[in-house]
């Protein structure tokens, strides 16, 4: 039985964290949180790191659930505070990612009223509900271990995703008997249906040329959809989120731009923890509505935790399962039946012939080849929007799971650089290599400090074309060369990296960089490694995207 302790509400939230298993906070300290504050001050055991932007504690919170499978978390102001990490929320949202924001309100007796106290919104409860998954405040903290275990159940059970909670300022400042339970150790899957099962396995069994599709909700199962696609000799490809799930330098790993060569004669598709955005939408039509199974193309089947998605887009077969229960149910289910290997050959071509193409994605390929080259197998790349961080969605060979760090659909600009520093913050042993692209560095340069001051050595690649490159491409050809935001002046990034007091340099070809991004490595601290790029001079990644 757990006795009662006599505490203040913040360091019952943190015990409740750390019983959750959280081991690092990121975050900015403000008057509603100081007591939360203060709470980690006298826990060093869990690590915390100052950002120098909320929306920056936020994306270094995603990046840590990136890159372990595990929770992230991170401690902001109420009303604006919150407000500034809703870019890195909804990304979060987007890519499934755990991550809990831990927050403060106004005076309890204050609430609801529109007096006008330091940092109020109408409904910050509310307003968060409309992005992310659970928004809770803790009025009781007798309740508070009750509450973060329900927290971290939902965010954790289904379909992942980011979740908040909030205490008032008296309430966290406040003298309390609370008692620390023992963490969440719950989470909710859905049963298997057998029958769902058996009828995947039928087309299985009927199928030629299946093609395996891996989203986000797949990283966690990667041995048992390596051992679906070897069994069957499936080429399995991703678009972002899924990447690395099956290594790219095996037989059945592709990427997306030699999946569209194997597309025309694909007769099965087995999505698993994924949107199948690539196919159904890159592929075919981003305005076609799939609220049936598709008539045209291969049979679908598709392993899901979330059963709204079987009615957002109807396969075939639907199996509402944990990734790699899904799996594992259905390489039994098949490993029963006779089916048709596919053929390694088939696959082999289609990897060659992608390849051979898309070499003309210059000078971005040449540039993603070095770093590939460079960074270790276990190494992590954190993409971004720019030239390099599009062609790197398939120019970038992916072996391992979770080590392509990516934001999903929601593209969020700016966002790789803050994240990749939380990447680095949860796996300091292995390498982290961030690119980005000029004007997407500029949104959270000032998280250099922050990486600075906490030794967090990651490197970053930064591609100055000295405009936003897509914005450039798409005025030129569409809109008469009429440019109006495109092209930038942008500051000296190795100044201002040396300034920060990050190691810096600047190259102009990839021979150039290949020394410089060694170094940078086994150096373990942070740096940018500038690259000089002709504005206008890429070569445009998409027709490898986009059919």
């Amino acid at each position: 039985m757990t006795s009662s302790e006599r505490m203040n509400g913040g360091e019952a939230m943190i015990r409740a964290a750390a019983a959750n298993g959280i081991d690092t906070v990121f975050g900015l300290p403000g008057a509603q949180i100081y007591p939360l504050f203060d709470a980690l001050y006298r826990h060093p055991e869990i690590r915390t790191i100052i950002s120098r932007h909320e929306q920056g504690a936020a994306y270094m919170a995603m990046g840590y659930a990136k890159a372990t499978g595990r929770p992230g978390a991170f401690a902001v102001v109420p009303g604006p505070g919150v407000l500034n990490t809703t870019a890195a929320l909804c990304t979060a949202a987007g890519c499934n990612t755990p991550v809990i924001c831990l927050t403060g309100q106004i005076m309890s007796g204050f609430l609801g009223k529109g007096r006008g106290h330091l940092h109020e919104l109408s409904d910050q409860a509310g307003t968060l509900r409309t992005l992310i998954k659970h928004a809770d405040r803790i009025d009781d903290p007798a309740r508070t271990s009750e509450q973060m275990n329900a927290a971290f159940r939902i965010m954790q059970s289904g379909r992942p995703g980011p979740v908040s909670v909030e205490m008032c300022w008296d309430t966290m400042a406040g003298e309390w008997d609370v008692a620390i339970a023992a963490g969440n150790d719950v989470i909710d899957r859905p049963a298997i249906d057998a029958d769902a099962v058996a009828r995947a396995a039928d087309l299985v069994a009927g199928a030629r040329n299946v093609m395996i599709m891996c989203g986000g909700g797949a990283q966690h199962a990667s041995a048992e959809v390596r051992e679906l696609a070897e069994m069957l000799g499936a080429a399995s490809t991703a678009f972002r989120s899924g990447r690395g799930v099956v290594s790219e330098d095996s037989d059945c790993g592709v990427s997306s731009a030699a999946a569209m060569r194997l597309w025309r004669d694909t007769d099965l598709l087995i999505g698993i923890g994924s949107r199948l955005e690539m196919q159904y939408m890159r592929w075919l039509s981003m305005a076609e509505y799939y609220d049936r199974p598709p008539e045209n193309g291969p049979k679908l089947i598709r392993i899901d935790i979330d059963p709204n998605e079987m009615t957002r887009f109807m396969p075939h077969v639907g199996i509402v399962a944990d990734a790699a229960e899904g799996v594992r149910a259905l390489v039994d289910a098949v490993a029963r039946k006779q089916f048709r290997k596919g053929d390694p050959d088939r696959i082999a071509r289609a990897k060659a012939g992608a390849r051979a193409a898309y070499e003309e994605v210059q000078p971005e390929i040449a540039y993603l080849d070095t770093i590939r080259d460079v960074l270790p197998r276990d190494g992590y790349f954190v993409e971004e929007l720019c030239q390099a961080g599009f062609a790197s969605y398939f120019g970038f060979p992916v072996y391992e799971p979770r080590t392509y760090v990516t934001p999903g659909y929601q593209g969020t600009l700016g966002f790789g650089f803050p994240t990749a520093i939380g990447v680095k913050a949860a796996m300091p042993d292995r390498a982290v290599v961030s690119i980005s692209g000029g004007g997407g560095f500029l949104f959270g340069m000032p998280e250099l400090a922050a990486a600075v001051q906490h030794g967090i050595g990651l490197v970053t690649v930064l591609f100055n074309n000295r405009s936003f490159g897509n914005v450039r491409r798409d005025q030129q050809e569409k809109f008469g060369s009429r440019l109006i935001g495109a092209d930038l002046d942008n500051p000296d990034f190795v100044q201002v990296a040396r300034a920060f007091g990050a190691d810096a340099c600047r190259v102009s070809s990839p021979a150039e960089l290949r020394p410089a991004l060694a170094s940078a490595i086994d150096a373990d601290r942070p740096a940018v490694i500038e690259v000089q790029i002709e504005r206008g001079s890429e070569v445009s990644p998409w027709k490898y995207i986009l059919r």
